[in-house]
């Protein structure tokens, strides 16, 4: 196998599924981007992301080389590495770093979720 963990490919998009989706890499290898490491925030359905055929860009984040199985990662490369956020000085005698950048990843509260959490579970009986 000639991939390595960290390394980043492009891969063609060959099924989805409702957990993730699976990446042709090669004509011999085939990965799975789970639904967790498409985006930061919440995926409800990765047919509304994704369609077969996208050539998208992974990174590598698992070998699981007893199975020949790859698990591949989109999130991963849409993060700041560190060295790349922004850090402002606070020139009074105590250094502080801190940042005032806000990201709205997508998260929604327990308490907003809940109900549509119980409606859900309603319906299933």
């Amino acid at each position: 196998m000639s991939y390595h963990i960290g390394q980043i490919v492009q891969g063609v998009v060959t099924g989805i599924q409702p957990y993730g989706a699976f990446i042709r890499l090669d004509d011999q290898i085939q990965g799975l981007v789970h639904i967790s490491e498409f985006k930061s925030g919440i995926v409800k359905n990765l047919k509304n992301e994704l369609r077969v055929g996208d050539l998208v860009e992974v990174v590598v984040l698992d070998i699981d080389q007893y199975n020949d199985k790859i698990s591949l990662s989109i999130r991963q490369l849409q993060m700041l590495p560190l060295r790349d956020l922004p850090i402002i000085k606070n020139t009074n005698i105590r250094r502080h770093f801190w940042t005032n950048h806000h990201l709205n990843l997508g998260f929604t509260s327990i308490a907003q979720q809940k109900e549509e959490w119980i409606q859900e579970a309603l319906n299933r009986i």
